[in-house]
């Protein structure tokens, strides 16, 4: 009874699981920043077409992120992979021309006030902010990137990420952790 008390204590229980949502615009760096999350080699990294899954472990719980390819074409169809969501990141090029950069703010607006995700948590990164062109978070606060009826709502959080850890931190405390008080 010792020897098996010791070695057959079965399997871990199950860490609890979420279902997220990626988006933001091609080029934002969604792929890139799903990969070092999943320590996934950096090397020949392609823009999505249509949508990938992966899933993110955490210690306490585990994060299956549906990430949205952001091509003026596929855009019009997030709204479909919405349901059953219970987050969205939102990421975008911090140093992305002035237009794609309103086309960024545009998108990032409808998806704060469409119905499926309008009560969910947000968590928004500036990408690439390693950059030289790249804007600062106070830079686009200031451009009204996130001016928004309501702004901020709970649980949104805006960041520049630069590393992982950053990233897998802000994740389990803007994600993770509201969506266990539910």
């Amino acid at each position: 009874t010792c020897f098996k008390a010791l070695c057959c204590k079965g399997p871990p229980p199950p860490r609890p699981e979420y279902d997220l949502v990626c988006i933001g615009l091609t080029g934002s760096g969604k792929t890139s920043l799903l990969s070092q999350l999943c320590s996934e080699s950096q090397e020949n990294i392609v823009s999505t077409t249509g949508f990938s899954i992966k899933a993110v472990p955490f210690q306490n719980a585990v994060l299956n992120v549906k990430e949205l390819g952001g091509a003026d074409t596929i855009r019009k169809y997030w709204s479909r992979y919405y349901q059953g969501s219970q987050g969205v990141i939102f990421v975008l090029d911090s140093a992305s021309s002035e237009d794609d950069l309103e086309t960024a703010r545009n998108e990032l607006h409808s998806a704060l006030q469409h119905p499926q995700l309008c009560t969910l948590p947000f968590l928004i990164l500036a990408n690439h902010q390693d950059k030289p062109a790249a804007r600062s978070v106070q830079e686009m606060k200031m451009k009204q990137m996130f001016k928004y009826m309501g702004f901020p709502r709970t649980g949104e959080f805006i960041s520049s990420v630069t590393d992982v850890q950053s990233l897998s931190i802000q994740l389990q405390y803007e994600i993770v952790l509201p969506s266990m008080d539910m």
